[in-house]
């Protein structure tokens, strides 16, 4: 089987778009809490432990909508911890963000074997199946590919230009972009940037816990330690990637997913005799690549990382 034969596919492509969608959510996650002026490291852990969340109520009520529920709440529960430490304790974001995103990393893994055990086959629950749009998905090609997903999908592809009309075509999109650019102007202007920032963070949280219950509601079924995968970390690249844009950063996310599709295709193929550790970075050296070319025109929020202090102004 050649190269094209893997791409040239409409499997592939649709792949690609379930590959993706976790990092868009994890993305715009990111996106919106940078935006204000926040680095958010924590957000492996946010992913990691919506997850859990998700994965834990759908496998005990059987409703993987309390699932999703669940897993958008304890994303936003993480996200208004941070919020406490970075914008109204004024700590690191740097140390705060990798310090949450490790404990909440461990409570996960002990939550996981406290709840679950040490079972040999870890549990299941049927995730949720795909869902054509009428008429949309009879399109050829772009139909199968696009429009024969799961409800997150859809709810993803809608978020990409709710959150883009936010940001630029409404009042508190344009405060929350000024707090990320110049917070002692924007308090000037009677904004509240620490609201502002705790907002961000909150909502931001909720996405990473999508992004993470996506992976088992959605496309695996299951819950192991190794779900998340560093996805949350890329996605840090990726806003980078997409120039703190909603729609630049839908499309990094399904390059990315793009790639990790076609790395999953050539280690089932064959066609290529290598170690399947190297499958496995491939899409990581391609983000890596991507950022080397785009760093120079890269240009983020002016006042990303620092804190806000309402007595200095």
């Amino acid at each position: 089987m050649s190269i094209f034969d893997l791409v040239l596919d409409i499997g592939f492509f649709s792949a690609a778009v379930r590959l993706a969608i976790p990092l868009l959510l994890g993305t715009l996650s990111e996106l919106t809490a940078e935006r204000s002026g926040v680095l958010n490291l924590g957000i492996e852990g946010m992913m990691l432990s919506g997850a859990l969340a998700g994965f834990g109520t759908a496998f005990v009520t059987g409703s993987m909508w309390l699932g999703v529920v669940a897993a958008i709440a304890v994303g936003m529960l993480i996200g208004a911890f941070m919020a406490v430490l970075v914008v109204n304790f004024r700590l690191d974001q740097t140390v705060t963000g990798l310090g949450v995103s490790m404990a909440a990393t461990g409570l996960v893994f002990y939550s996981y074997r406290l709840g679950f055990g040490e079972s040999s086959t870890p549990p299941s629950i049927a995730p949720f199946s795909t869902i054509p749009l009428p008429f949309l998905s009879d399109i050829p090609v772009i139909g199968q590919v696009f429009f024969n997903q799961y409800a997150l999908t859809y709810a993803a592809y809608l978020l990409v230009p709710a959150l883009a009309f936010f940001l630029y075509r409404t009042p508190a999109g344009l405060s929350l972009r000024t707090v990320g650019e110049n917070p002692q102007a924007a308090a000037a202007a009677g904004i509240d940037p620490i609201r502002m920032r705790v907002f961000a963070l909150i909502f931001a949280g909720g996405l990473a816990g999508l992004a993470g219950a996506y992976l088992n509601l959605a496309a695996f079924g299951s819950f192991t330690f190794g779900i998340i995968s560093g996805r949350g970390w890329i996605c840090l690249a990726l806003v980078v990637l997409g120039r703190w844009n909603p729609v630049g950063c839908a499309c990094a996310a399904l390059l990315f997913g793009a790639v990790d599709a076609f790395q999953l295709r050539l280690q089932a193929s064959g066609t290529v005799d290598l170690p399947y550790q190297l499958f496995l970075a491939l899409p990581y050296a391609a983000t890596l690549v991507a950022m080397i070319f785009n760093s120079r025109r890269a240009g983020g929020p002016a006042a990303l990382m620092q804190p806000y202090n309402a007595e200095q102004r």
